[in-house]
């Protein structure tokens, strides 16, 4: 089993909104996040695999790359993985 660190309170407070496939505008009403700061709390969520994303539509996982992530991230949608399931009702 792959270990993942403890989730810090904004990756909890996002994790807690993914549990169905959500939009990253519907996400920013919701967590009340800076815009820039949403997209660094999606990043550090993907990169540990514990969210996946959607594009250019909720049907169609994209496969994380940190060199394109910052043009679509506004665009796609969120969903915690398995990973980030367990890690949020671990906690």
């Amino acid at each position: 089993m792959r270990y993942f660190p403890p989730v810090t309170d904004p990756e909890f407070d996002l994790l807690d909104e993914l549990y169905f496939v959500t939009p990253f505008r519907t996400l920013l009403q919701k967590t009340g996040l800076p815009a820039a700061e949403l997209e660094d709390q999606l990043r550090s969520l993907l990169e540990q695999g514990l969210i996946r994303s959607y594009w250019p539509d909720v049907d169609t996982e994209l496969a994380y790359e940190t060199t394109s992530f910052g043009a679509i991230a506004r665009d796609a949608s969120y969903l915690a993985s398995k990973e980030g399931l367990l890690q949020h009702n671990t906690r």
